[in-house]
């Protein structure tokens, strides 16, 4: 009979088998299955059998110590957490080593990477061998930062890229090849995804995505989305299937829908307080003439909720030619809002560009003779402006407010002061770094590097 040790509330163990000489481990006898954190969990089969490979992080706060691991798997299992959520896991059977003890414990695969420690051991994998006193931490001793770097430095002299994933529709789009170019720049491993020729596998036990030709998608760290509006339905729902196999999206899906639904995110913006031009918004055209009044009559902006890049935005400069549009488009059961017109902005307005809660750039844009809307898309200049401290404030709270990463927040100047008139989820590259100079691209990659602690 093996005789009981006693063991603290945390210490450091090995996982021989899956080549990790240290990872520090909280010993928790109200668990009943251990836990290991690993990211990139893919399945496959090896010689008829199921097999599943993943990178461990042993060093908590870092990704920098990447082991990559391929085990038998032996079962799945839905586990609840501690946090009370259910979540379908892999579970694998490998050798624990802690003091001079060695035995074989079965481990679920998860990502721990928000809780305290990168291994949690459970009161199975303890039965009959270990004795926790609460009161103790490191009783077989602990491992220090030295011993460490020797441990992990020859895995390490060489740091490994992220892998990412660009989900667009057009590789040779500016935007796309400024991304893809910055990213391979700062050593990470770019994947241009057609979003056309992706497809997905909903399965409780086995969710996929896979590619034209059949490769799977499931061993992304992180992916880039830039959505056209006409692919927003599938385009979200690959999103939110690459974030059910936990790949991180620098726009997430929830964000991207609500930002595309124009009515919506104007009603999101003023719950959050950002103040933007009076608007209005109705369903029958017999309420056409108290609609036009509500925003201050003629001259007014006529917007399909649908549009985008300028394109469905009419000015009607009097009364009579606001009513023929608004019911001309309400014949065609297209929703719309009605704005009021900010005369003195003089056909110009500002897009300021929002990475990871910080503006980076920002530029103004000034139509094109004898055009109401400055749009660069058509024909309109952009210049270097000087924007204040409120039109930064406004542009970070309205990412903020949409929960974007990365946004395009378009202002315009009024004798109120700066409105805000919409956020873009997907705003393109050309036209700002061309009048900034500025690696907004490069942004965009550090962001994706914050979130995995990548230093």
């Amino acid at each position: 009979m093996t005789q009981k040790v006693i063991v603290g509330s945390e210490e450091w163990c090995a996982l021989p088998q899956l080549k990790v000489p240290a990872i520090k481990v909280r010993v928790d006898s109200g668990a009943k299955t251990s836990a290991l954190h690993a990211e990139q969990i893919t399945p496959f089969e090896k010689d008829g059998e199921k097999w599943v490979k993943f990178f461990i992080h042993p060093i908590q706060k870092t990704v920098k110590n990447a082991i990559s691991c391929e085990a038998k798997i032996i079962d799945r299992r839905i586990i609840k957490s501690s946090t009370g959520t259910r979540e379908n896991r892999y579970v694998i059977n490998t050798e624990i080593s802690l003091g001079d003890q060695t035995w074989t414990i079965e481990l679920t695969l998860t990502n721990r990477d928000s809780m305290g420690y990168r291994m949690l051991l459970g009161r199975e994998a303890m039965a009959g061998r270990l004795i926790v006193d609460p009161d103790e931490h490191f009783h077989f001793g602990i491992v220090t930062p030295e011993k460490l770097r020797e441990y992990y430095m020859p895995q390490t002299s060489e740091k490994r890229g992220l892998r990412i994933g660009l989900l667009a529709s057009n590789p040779d789009l500016y935007s796309n090849m400024r991304i893809m170019e910055a990213g391979e720049l700062r050593g990470h491993e770019m994947h241009f995804l057609n979003l056309k020729h992706c497809y997905m596998k909903l399965d409780a036990h086995e969710p996929q995505i896979h590619y034209r030709g059949g490769r799977v998608l499931n061993d992304f760290d992180a992916i880039i989305p830039r959505i056209r509006p006409s692919m927003t339905y599938y385009g979200c729902s690959l999103i939110r299937q690459f974030e059910s196999l936990k790949v991180f999206s620098l726009n997430n899906a929830a964000s991207i829908t609500q930002s595309r639904d124009k009515l919506f995110s104007l009603q999101l913006l003023l719950s959050h307080g950002v103040e933007i031009p009076t608007t209005g918004f109705a369903n029958s055209p017999l309420d056409t003439t108290d609609l036009i009044n509500m925003v201050g009559g003629s001259p007014l902006i006529i917007k399909l909720l649908e549009g985008t890049q300028g394109k469905g935005v009419v000015l009607a400069e009097t009364k009579k030619a606001a009513e023929s549009v608004i019911n001309a488009f309400k014949s065609l059961n297209a929703n719309i809002l009605v704005q009021e017109f900010i005369k003195e902005a003089n056909g110009k307005d500002l897009r300021l560009f929002v990475v990871d809660g910080k503006v980076v750039a920002a530029m103004q844009r000034e139509a094109l003779p004898g055009e109401f809307r400055a749009n660069i898309h058509l024909g309109g200049k952009a210049s270097v402006v000087k924007v204040t401290a409120d039109e930064k404030k406004i542009a970070i709270k309205a990412a903020k407010a949409m929960n974007l990463k990365v946004a395009g927040v378009d202002i315009i100047r009024s004798s109120k002061g700066p409105l805000l008139l919409e956020v873009n989820s997907s705003p393109g590259l050309e036209g700002i770094e061309g009048a900034t100079g500025k690696d907004i691209a490069g942004e965009m990659i550090k962001a994706i590097e914050k979130n995995f602690k990548w230093l």
